[in-house]
């Protein structure tokens, strides 16, 4: 059974993403408040959360922001009327694994929604070792010099692409097509935003921007 978690203030809009995305092998509980989101997400873990920005008590983000600094890694949505790239730029930065704005289709909100659950399904990967690192993907476990490293769904599966074709340059289209199943719905700063992410926590890895092409996994360096 996949769990959704949706904090939206909207009650005609939560009912109506709510009726879109429930089915016989899925379940969605809902939140009107930060504080009750809050109360739910301590006595429960979901496949994914969705959360609305603008709440009568609080944000979204800000609640997003607490979740990640406190470990968890649950793939996020963030719902907004804010449309301007900077907004889309600070979601993604919080740890936001999509960004939608309102108004939307509910049949491409539920397209991003199965796309984020087929890509939290566990790797299969086996362990790697490279330059220091070590990145166990079957586990989804991964060190620098011994010291874990938290990593987001969109993070590992970057991650994966890059190491396991170290030395190759990967356009940022294939990026773009692989991390985020298709990328039709996803724009182009996310990638930008994806990759700095992942940099600032691995922290020396010889991830190489090949300007006007996309990224590398630099290998002999």
């Amino acid at each position: 059974m996949e769990t959704i978690f949706l904090l939206e203030d909207d009650a005609a809009l939560s009912r109506g993403i709510a009726m879109a995305l429930s089915g016989p092998d899925r379940a969605v509980t809902q939140a009107d408040t930060v504080a009750g989101a809050r109360e739910t997400l301590t006595r429960a873990g979901f496949d994914l959360l969705i959360l609305d920005v603008n709440l009568p008590d609080g944000s979204g983000l800000t609640l997003l922001r607490a979740l990640r600094r406190e470990g968890d890694l649950t793939p996020a949505i963030l719902l907004t009327a804010n449309d301007l790239e900077l907004d889309q730029v600070t979601g993604l930065e919080a740890g936001a694994d999509d960004y939608i704005t309102k108004p939307f289709s509910l049949a491409v909100l539920r397209a991003r929604v199965n796309a984020q659950l087929r890509r939290a399904a566990p790797a299969q990967s086996e362990r790697l070792e490279v330059d220091g690192f070590t990145f166990d993907f079957a586990r989804l476990e991964f060190a620098r010099n011994g010291e874990p490293i938290d990593l987001s769904k969109t993070e590992q599966r970057l991650l994966r692409l890059l190491v396991e074709n170290r030395g190759r340059t990967l356009p940022r289209e294939l990026l773009l097509d692989r991390v985020w199943d298709g990328g039709e719905f996803v724009d182009e700063n996310a990638l930008s935003v994806a990759v700095r992410r992942l940099r600032a926590k691995l922290g020396g890895a010889p991830i190489k921007t090949v300007y006007g092409v996309g990224y590398t996994w630099e290998v002999g360096k």
